[in-house]
């Protein structure tokens, strides 16, 4: 399949290179692997629970390498295009964050997001927390190997790198907490976890059963994407809100809100700026107050001498 989509993708770029300057591969990977492979939801329809998402991802994620690499050989000197990945993801919160599991639980939410895709792409491998869980509850499930796919070191070194932007796609946000899932009740996704994904009640209702607005999550996955992969360039990729209201007229009061809510989080300072001003501006500045009161103090050290 990876050689049939980089044969796809070599046509597209050789019809479209001359006007295409932005290329995405694939678009939230992640619901193409869960709905397709694990609820059977979306097609190819398969219930291929905690086996056929994990397989599904890794050939999307070598498919998505191999065009990026065909890309950068054969077409990139001639077109000057860029070529990056889309990926969809919730913000998770902690429901306590001064309880050490649920910080965890949150941060593994997120690994299983956008880092099973993201990780390998910029790291090279999978996310550590995935490996672990995944692993072992393969194990305590009787089996010889883990059910997450395994890349070889050159598979690593090939797919390391293969961004030259991060797409993102968001809507809305959850509150995590842990939860144990035995691994006597079978292999998903969602039991591969241990986690449980909650919604406050006073967020404001949009109109789909799984959509609010929260705007403030949209800034801290900006932050942790910023963070965890170096500061890629980020195209928002998808956001926005399904219709909430059967209307003739114009009435999304709703819609524009929530545009106006996640287009301003987006707009704020980066927090990599923030650091950049801390390290260019702040520091050199207390250094200098520094020596100034040393000077201040010897001079009155030095008077009182003499």
């Amino acid at each position: 399949m990876t050689s049939y989509f980089s044969d796809y993708a070599n046509l597209c770029f050789e019809a479209f290179g001359d006007r295409v300057k932005h290329w995405i591969t694939f678009s939230d990977p992640q619901a193409m692997a869960e709905k397709g492979y694990e609820t059977g939801h979306h097609a190819p329809g398969l219930k291929l629970h905690g086996t056929g998402l994990y397989k599904a991802a890794h050939h999307i994620i070598k498919a998505h390498a191999q065009a990026w690499h065909l890309y950068n050989s054969t077409w990139r000197s001639k077109q000057q295009g860029l070529v990056g990945i889309s990926l969809n993801c919730n913000w998770g919160e902690p429901v306590d964050i001064s309880n050490p599991k649920d910080i965890e639980a949150a941060e593994r939410y997120l690994q299983f997001c956008l880092g099973w895709f993201a990780n390998p792409i910029y790291a090279g491998d999978y996310p550590q927390v995935m490996k672990d869980y995944i692993g072992r509850k393969s194990a305590e499930q009787g089996l010889d190997m883990s059910r997450l796919p395994v890349f070889s070191l050159q598979e690593k070194s090939y797919i390391k790198g293969t961004s030259d932007f991060l797409g993102l796609g968001h809507f809305t946000t959850r509150y995590i907490t842990e939860k144990k899932y035995s691994s006597r009740q079978g292999p998903s996704y969602q039991n591969d976890r241990d986690l449980v994904e909650l919604a406050d009640p006073n967020w404001p209702d949009l109109g789909s059963k799984w959509l609010y607005s929260v705007p403030w999550g949209f800034r801290r996955l900006l932050n942790f994407a910023q963070t965890q992969y170096g500061d890629p360039p980020i195209y928002v990729t998808e956001n926005g809100v399904s219709q909430k209201l059967h209307c003739i007229q114009l009435c999304d009061e709703w819609r524009i809100q929530y545009l106006k809510g996640y287009i301003n989080e987006m707009l704020k300072e980066p927090l990599l700026s923030h650091m950049q001003m801390v390290t260019e501006i702040v520091v050199p500045t207390v250094c200098t107050l520094c020596i100034l009161i040393a000077a201040v103090l010897l001079m009155l050290l030095l008077r009182r001498q003499s």
